[in-house]
């Protein structure tokens, strides 16, 4: 187990229970993000490069953007924006924490990345069906387990028809509760995406290379279309 990273993880926890009592569920992202006062140390996701799941599914796949519309939901310090720009896309990048999205802005500002502000159940003018590619890593699992279903149809509903989701998380078994944050998710958890009108079409499961880590799941979905 790696201590400095269990310490950080416990903090957030800390953190998270703590506005969770005042009944503000989304406000420790922010809290978290100043805190560091630009010190990505202390933050646990944000280690400054693309989620080394997806970039391993990415390769496998020969994932190619060709200029294809794409977003990352919740992009903290846009990392995975930036693989995707760099594979092709064309990115926009979206998180409720406004410090996240300065500082995305900061490190990553000579690319034309769209880095915006924005509330995942408040997404702007045009966002809805309107990308052909969607990521969405870790960001479902920090959330209360009670808003899943809603956090799920929030983030399937700006694939476009024929457009493709790619969804990254910590994977546990239907019959195994989740017992602390981050909340891993079972294949029933993730069954929530095809009632959204999306098609499985790919899984792949993932050893972590930390001991006492859950599995990672790499789950591909494409929104049925005329031709599929």
């Amino acid at each position: 187990m790696d201590i400095e990273l269990e310490e950080k993880r416990r903090r957030v926890r800390e953190l998270q229970a703590e506005f969770a009592k005042r009944g503000d569920v989304l406000g420790w992202f922010e809290a978290l993000y100043k805190k560091a006062a630009g010190d990505n140390d202390v933050i646990p996701w944000a280690d400054l490069e693309p989620n080394k799941y997806f970039k391993a599914w990415a390769e496998s796949t020969g994932l190619k953007g060709d200029g294809r519309n794409a977003l990352v939901v919740g992009c903290g310090l846009g990392d995975d924006a930036k693989y995707l720009y760099d594979l092709g896309f064309k990115v926009t990048a979206f998180d409720i924490s406004p410090t996240a999205i300065e500082w995305a802005k900061q490190l990553y500002g000579d690319t034309d990345i769209a880095f915006e502000t924005c509330d995942l159940f408040k997404p702007f003018r045009g966002r809805l069906g309107a990308f052909d590619f969607v990521l969405e890593i870790y960001t479902i699992q920090p959330l209360p387990l009670e808003m899943r279903p809603k956090v799920v149809d929030a983030i399937a509903a700006f694939v476009a028809e024929s457009g493709r989701l790619v969804v990254v998380t910590r994977g546990r078994d239907d019959d195994t509760e989740p017992d602390e944050l981050p909340w891993p998710m079972s294949r029933r958890d993730l069954s929530r995406f095809e009632q959204n009108g999306l098609k499985q079409t790919d899984f792949v499961e993932m050893l972590p290379d930390e001991e006492d880590e859950p599995p990672r799941f790499v789950v591909e979905y494409v929104r049925k279309g005329q031709n599929n």
